[in-house]
């Protein structure tokens, strides 16, 4: 064990929330969900308590056999425990793994095998369910269940009271957390993020709460795997910013919570602010006290920001659209008001943020990068990540010096703003952007409440449309709307609940393209 490293060298997770509670530790911690490790503990969470679970936690892990540098991989149930756990693993420089609670267990069980016997942090449900025929004997060097009990698993809950261990420091440029890639095109990459590239990571998000002058309630509804979590918390404890986390991303239950907790900042998914537009003209008014949106994993239509713009009543609110990858964190952003928002270009992700990240367009065709002619678009980024974890070889084929070439595919407007029209698996012969109709259409269809583009039997560009309540789709209004788009086939009407979806709530296209062949 070594001493605290310099601030700057890097950001360890393990000892984020005891850091915060030092200074702060009465700010308040809200859930809408009872935690799986301490189901005694109430919704009602200090950053004390926080911290403090953090460390029982660890202490029970060593007392399992954990130790610095053991891989623990932790697929379960989704809540927020799932923090808790991966921080306790940081603490004592074991390496959390992060594997999405919506993964298949096909998934988990090949992501286990490449990690060559790593301890699973898991519970009963996923152990009775997806992973029931899995040989985690062979798989794992042992089982380990963060709630209930199963014979030849080590149950936390059985370990309370082990003594409590000071915090292990790992150096800043080895691995510190792995999470993984969306998994939209197949098996999802683990991607390794040291110390110092989660510190990369950190500084953009930073700078974002900044801005933020006023001790407001931050509501997150984030994916709890996602690195987005991890950063989100070491960026809001640190300033006393009382907390919601839901678990419960349904419109009706924020409608709820923002009514009674009165948030200021909320961050979640592009589909989460999709999907709670039904609730903006609620009577109870859940989004009028918000004066900052954020939304940090992809494009966001500009008919849903202008929609919960209005919905506020707080003077200059603010919707923060920022594009990032799984492999480099936040990289271009920009903010817009209820003056813009409804003429946005949803092609527009923004600008780099000075001095942290950088963007480039390379040439496909060998023509200058054009809307005509979309390069690929690369980026420069302390926050890159350190690997592909057992795929070196496929993480070099992305690496161009010391730019990160994600394979999405757009131009720069002359104003310099990174315009994204599409991921380059994505593209469909004869549709200039599959992105850009997306974003046509929905603004002229209110009713709909999800359009997604994939490539049909022929490849031909088929509409998958979702409705509110499922109602069904009016064909004048449907032909009305698409009318500069006739190469588009008749559009498949489906309930969003059956669209594929990753753990940031990502149509998974090449998935919902593959069970419309399979139909066929």
């Amino acid at each position: 064990m070594s001493r605290i490293p310099r601030r700057r060298s890097g950001l360890y997770l393990g000892v984020v929330a005891e850091h915060a509670a030092a200074r702060h530790g009465g700010t308040p911690l809200t859930l809408d969900h009872d935690l799986d490790v301490f189901p005694g503990a109430g919704r009602e969470l200090t950053v004390a308590r926080l911290a403090d679970f953090v460390d029982d936690v660890a202490a029970r892990l060593w007392a399992a056999g954990v130790r610095p540098g053991h891989h623990v991989a932790v697929h379960k149930t989704s809540n927020f425990d799932i923090y808790i756990l991966a921080s306790a693993a940081s603490r004592i420089g074991a390496v959390p793994v992060m594997l999405s609670p919506a993964l298949p267990g096909a998934s988990v069980t090949a992501l286990l095998r490449r990690l060559e016997r790593p301890y699973l942090l898991t519970d009963t449900a996923k152990l009775d369910g997806p992973l029931a025929d899995a040989p985690l004997a062979e798989l794992t060097e042992r089982v380990v269940l963060a709630a209930g009990h199963r014979e030849g698993a080590v149950s936390l809950a059985e370990l309370a009271g082990a003594p409590r261990r000071a915090p292990v420091f790992n150096g800043p440029d080895e691995p510190a957390l792995m999470t993984h890639t969306s998994g939209t095109t197949g098996l999802p990459k683990l991607v390794v993020h040291s110390a110092r590239t989660l510190r990369g990571r950190f500084r953009p998000q930073n700078r974002l709460f900044s801005l933020i002058r006023k001790r407001e309630t931050v509501a997150v509804h984030v994916s709890f795997v996602h690195s987005r979590m991890f950063l989100a918390m070491a960026v809001v404890l640190p300033r006393a910013f009382p907390v919601l986390i839901m678990e419960d991303g349904s419109a009706q239950n924020a409608a709820e919570l923002f009514a009674r907790l009165r948030p200021g900042f909320l961050e979640t998914h592009p589909n989460s602010f999709m999907e709670w537009e039904e609730v903006a003209d609620d009577p109870r008014r859940p989004f009028a006290n918000v004066k900052y949106f954020s939304s940090t994993f992809d494009a966001i239509h500009p008919g849903t920001m202008d929609r919960l713009l209005k919905a506020s009543d707080r003077r200059g609110a603010l919707f923060f659209q920022i594009y990032g990858q799984s492999e480099c964190g936040p990289l271009v952003g920009r903010g817009y008001t209820r003056r813009g928002a409804h003429k946005a270009d949803g092609r527009c992700l923004g600008y780099a943020m000075p001095g942290i990240t950088r963007f480039r367009l390379v040439g496909r065709d060998g023509k200058r990068p054009s809307k005509a002619h979309p390069g690929y678009i690369d980026v420069r980024t302390p926050g890159r990540a350190v690997t592909y974890h057992g795929e070196q070889e496929r993480f070099l084929k992305q690496v161009h010096g010391a730019w990160w070439r994600g394979m999405d595919i757009g131009y720069r407007s002359r104003w310099g703003c990174l315009h994204l029209l599409d991921r380059e698996v994505d593209h469909i012969p004869g549709v200039h952007s599959t992105l850009e109709v997306e974003d046509a259409v929905l603004a002229r269809l209110p009713e709909l409440t999800e359009l997604v583009l994939v490539p049909g039997p022929r490849r031909e560009p088929v509409p998958v449309v979702c409705t509110r309540g499922d109602a069904p789709l009016d064909p004048d209004r449907w032909r009305a709307a698409t009318a500069g788009f006739p190469q588009l086939a008749p559009p498949v009407h489906l309930p969003l609940s059956e669209l594929p979806r990753t753990a940031t709530m990502k149509v998974q296209r090449i998935e919902l393209a593959r069970r419309l062949k399979e139909k066929a």
